[in-house]
């Protein structure tokens, strides 16, 4: 498998009787990767207010779709993904600018990487 999505260690899943309640995020947020640039792999986070169907997706430099790395729906929280610099048929992307792309609900932002090899 080429991704790696983990919960982030302190990130509240219930806040029904939970005193850190006041951890949920709340704004979604796309972070910059790191490191950046990458060789071979590199992580970013993203938060979620509100349960949502996300989408996060990696892009060439072209705008042509090289990979989907999340698509499915998520509880409130925070969420770190990894990616091992592979296309969706499990082969390795050459050196270059990517964009990785996080869509929520109606949130939707894009960030820039670099891959160098």
């Amino acid at each position: 498998m080429s991704v790696v999505e983990n919960l982030r260690p302190d990130t509240v899943t219930n806040v029904d009787g939970d005193q850190r309640g006041e951890e949920l995020p709340y704004t979604f947020e796309l972070t910059q990767n790191y490191p950046n640039p990458f060789n071979p792999t590199t992580t970013f986070e993203y938060s979620l207010p509100e349960r949502s169907h996300v989408t996060i997706e990696i892009h060439n430099a072209l705008g042509q779709r090289v990979h989907t790395i999340v698509d499915c729906v998520k509880s409130a929280g925070s969420y770190a993904v990894t990616w091992n610099g592979v296309n969706s048929s499990g082969n390795p992307v050459a050196s270059g600018i990517y964009l990785y792309r996080l869509q929520a609900g109606e949130y939707i932002e894009t960030k820039k990487m670099l891959l160098l090899k």
